[in-house]
Formats: C-alpha cells, structure tokens, sequence
C-alpha cells in the first residue's frame, strides 16, 4: 500500500484539557487563546506529536484578520503578527518534539486555512449559503492576508479545510495556481450526508472537478482531495464514490479527519458519544480506498490519533 500519513486530531478538543474551560461557542473558538494562553497552543501541538501525528495543524482555523480587531479589539498588524506567533507556537512544539524524541521524518507544519463562512459566525461554514451572494475575488482577497501571514511565517503546507461550497475551492484552487505556484496543498470539504458536500453540490463530481483542473493548470502541488469534519459514517460512501471506478494508477489521493461522531447543538452541546465506532476501525477501509493522509476533527482527542496511527502502523508492516 501506498504510504499513509497520520494527521493530528481536534484540536479545540484536546486544548479544552488544558484550559479546563468550554470553547465551543466563543466566536474566535480556540484562536483566541493564541492570544490569552498560548502555552497550552505550545502543549496541545506537543500532544498530537507525542501521539504519532505527522502533521500538525496551526491554531489559525478560526483567526481572521476581522475577527481578532473585533474580538481582540489588535489592529490589522496586530492581527496579522499573532497569526504568525501562532504559527511559530507549532514550529516549536515540533522542535521541541524532535529534540526529545529519535525522529525519522520530520513532522510537518500545516496552516489551517479555515472557509470564509468561519469569521461570519452565523453557521454558514455549514451551508456554503455564501456561494450564492460573495465572489470568487471576494473570497480570495480575504483568504490571501491569513495564506500570506502562514507562509512568511514558515509553514510546510496549507490545509485548506471545511470548504462548504464548490465556489470557493475553485476559487482557492485558482488563486494558489496562480499566485503560490510552489506551494504544496490539500482540500477538503464539508459534507452534510454520504453524497454531497454542505452547499449541496456531489462531492464525487466536485473532487474529480477540482483534481482534472488542477492536471490542466499543471498544478501539482494539490497532494489530496477530501472531506474533514463530518461523520465517519459518511467517509467510505464518500470515497467510494470517487475512487471506487477508477484504475489504481488513476485514484485520486484521498484526505479525511472526521468528527468522532457526536452530533453538537447550541443547546445541549455534544450528544452520542455512547454511539460513537471508534475512528481507527474505519481506517483500513480509507486507505483501500485511497486515503493518504488520515486524522480526526471535533472531538477527537490524541488518544484517538495514537490508535488510528497504530492501526495504520499495522497495515503497513
């Protein structure tokens, strides 16, 4: 099989054992503590590391140049400087890491780049509703300050995650075509059932979209395609739908980090976790369908990625 790299877990999750405090619902979620505590950032990076994770994702999900002056009451600079400490927060977790550990491959750093409908905080990161009111060059012009900032910063590669709509996929994946050509990353989307992603649009379709256009534009930085924060019970339906048909040597490199499972409302928080399949019992069914890169979403702690990274460990002997 081809190799699988394991990716950290939630990381508002894990961040809540070292807080102690609710963060659902704030609305910089865990981007305000790169602000007020960003030592327990340092450690919930460690954490995953120490778990087996391979990549680490940067705190910069829900961090917005908007947010942070509305919420943080910084200024543009100042908005701008915290995303870079943040992702300094992660190189030093992974130095730390290395140091302490006999490390074979370097773990990578990843900016997460969180969808526009984030910093509108009405949802829509769910819906995709936006696809239907903002434009492309809206879209990317608010994206590029934050790419911008986690690259001058030093990251490995953006993960351009949660993406509701195929619009703005499209529209990240031309603007990284054109202005970051040496810039290795991945999509993955939001889907709200076993067929379609949050706006609606089949996911199959979409992937196979997005993955013969970037073949076109000769971009081949795009190193998967997939699906992060959904159910797991979504993800082989998912897949199957997109690689299942297809020559071996023609499969499209797979991405997924689901949630556990439980299912979170405004008002009673997280329910089903007595229902949840645990993550790393679906892992060997991704990868047979092309999974590259595999972790977990909300709700996933970094027990979870030590097992799943177990897992993957035992199907590559």
């Amino acid at each position: 099989m081809d190799r699988v790299t394991v990716l950290d877990g939630g990381f508002a999750t894990q961040l809540s054992v070292h807080v102690g405090k609710h963060i659902d619902g704030d609305p910089l979620w865990s981007a305000r503590f790169n602000a007020t505590n960003p030592n327990a950032v340092f450690k919930t990076h460690l954490d995953f590391l120490e778990a087996g994770a391979e990549c680490i994702m940067t705190n910069t999900y829900q961090a917005s140049i908007e947010g942070y002056m509305e919420y943080l009451d910084l200024s543009e600079a100042g908005s701008l400087q915290l995303i870079k400490a943040t992702v300094k927060l992660a190189q030093m977790a992974r130095t730390k890491y290395m140091a302490d550990n006999d490390v074979r491959r370097v773990p990578l750093v990843v900016a997460s780049i969180g969808p526009y409908g984030a910093h509108l905080h009405d949802g829509s990161e769910y819906t995709g509703e936006y696809a239907d009111y903002v434009s492309m060059e809206t879209i990317q012009k608010w994206h590029r300050a934050r790419i911008d900032a986690c690259l001058e910063a030093g990251v490995d590669v953006l993960g351009i995650e949660t993406i509701p709509c195929q619009m703005e996929a499209e529209a990240m994946l031309d603007m990284m075509t054109e202005e970051y050509p040496h810039v290795r990353f991945w999509i993955s989307f939001q889907c709200k059932d076993s067929t379609h992603i949050a706006h609606d649009e089949n996911f199959a379709d979409t992937a196979s979209y997005l993955w013969n256009k970037a073949k076109l534009q000769g971009n081949g930085n795009l190193v998967a395609i997939g699906v992060n924060c959904v159910h797991p019970q979504f993800v082989t339906p998912l897949f199957r739908s997109v690689n299942e048909k297809r020559p071996t040597q023609e499969r499209i490199p797979l991405i997924v980090y689901p949630n556990s499972g439980e299912v979170y409302s405004v008002d009673s928080g997280w329910q089903g976790k007595e229902d949840c399949v645990p993550l790393e019992h679906y892992v060997e069914q991704w990868v047979e369908l092309g999974a590259r890169f595999i972790g977990g979403c909300c709700r996933t702690y970094a027990r979870d990625i030590e097992r799943i990274k177990q897992t993957v460990n035992t199907l590559q002997l």
